[in-house]
């Protein structure tokens, strides 16, 4: 199996370095997270909903961005990050930029590869905590809409200057 997977990660990479042994560790761990995650609720008795409002939607929607930047981008969770990326330099308005060393690099520095992640987090949160997990989607919505006005707060005062 390992030299079937060597075969076609150098089929497929070309010139380029894939991780693709990485990938694959990682879509089992998630795989098997969902699996763990699904078996809980059934121990516990606990069921999907039939269906999901679209408050709950927009708070996951708001809340996903803003923990999945905090995990990728913040300086304060750098030492999550650092075993598996490289620093780089600063990023945006209060975010550092990282080069990954390796798959799970790839996956921790991209918010966008988080984001499945955390919504799925979320949404087992919704089955098994929803009142806690609702809770958090409140606390992180409100400081990603906090994000945002002091960015807005910034851009007026920079104006102002000029």
């Amino acid at each position: 199996m390992t030299e079937i997977l060597q075969k076609t990660e150098r089929a497929y990479e070309g010139d380029h370095d894939r991780p693709l042994a990485g990938y694959v560790g990682l879509l089992g761990a998630y795989g098997g997270t969902v699996g763990v995650a699904a078996i809980a609720a059934l121990l516990a008795g606990r069921r999907a909903p039939e269906q999901v409002g679209v408050l709950d939607v927009l708070l996951m929607a708001a809340c996903t961005h803003k923990v999945s930047r905090r995990l990728a981008k913040d300086p304060v969770t750098s030492p999550l990050r650092a075993p598996f990326t490289r620093y780089e330099g600063q990023g945006g308005p209060s975010e550092v930029q990282e080069k990954p060393r390796n798959a799970l690099g790839e996956l921790l520095a991209c918010p966008f590869c988080l984001a499945q992640w955390v919504a799925t987090g979320y949404a087992a949160g919704l089955v098994l905590a929803p009142r806690v997990t609702r809770l958090v989607g409140a606390t992180m919505t409100a400081v990603a809409i906090s994000d945002w006005l002091q960015l807005a707060y910034a851009k007026l005062m920079k104006s102002a200057e000029e």
